[in-house]
């Protein structure tokens, strides 16, 4: 649903959606590699009991997988919004040409 409808003013929300894109991704990978470091380097601690009878690694798997959803939907509102950002720039660029 994230299309680009002009060039140039769109070329710029693409940037922007670039460069949210890619800090999430850098903090999920920051996320994620304290699992994999975890489990390769201490993974003793995986065993660890830490919520209502879930050890830490059933805990910590199942956060990431439910912070890639928020973040997912982070993701999306932003796009959303700097898309809409860029249609109203674009309505009154179009109006005051006219």
């Amino acid at each position: 649903m994230h299309v680009n409808s002009t060039t140039e003013e769109n070329e710029i929300v693409t940037q922007q959606k670039s460069k949210l894109g890619v800090r999430l991704f850098f903090i999920y990978l920051i996320c994620y590699a304290g699992f994999v470091i975890i489990g390769v380097f201490k993974y003793e601690l995986l065993s660890i009991t830490v919520f209502a009878g879930l050890n830490l690694a059933l805990v910590y798997g199942i956060g990431l997988i439910v912070f890639a959803v928020i973040m997912g939907i982070i993701y999306n509102y932003y796009c959303s919004k700097y898309e809409d950002e860029a249609e109203k720039m674009d309505k009154i660029t179009e109006g005051g040409s006219k």
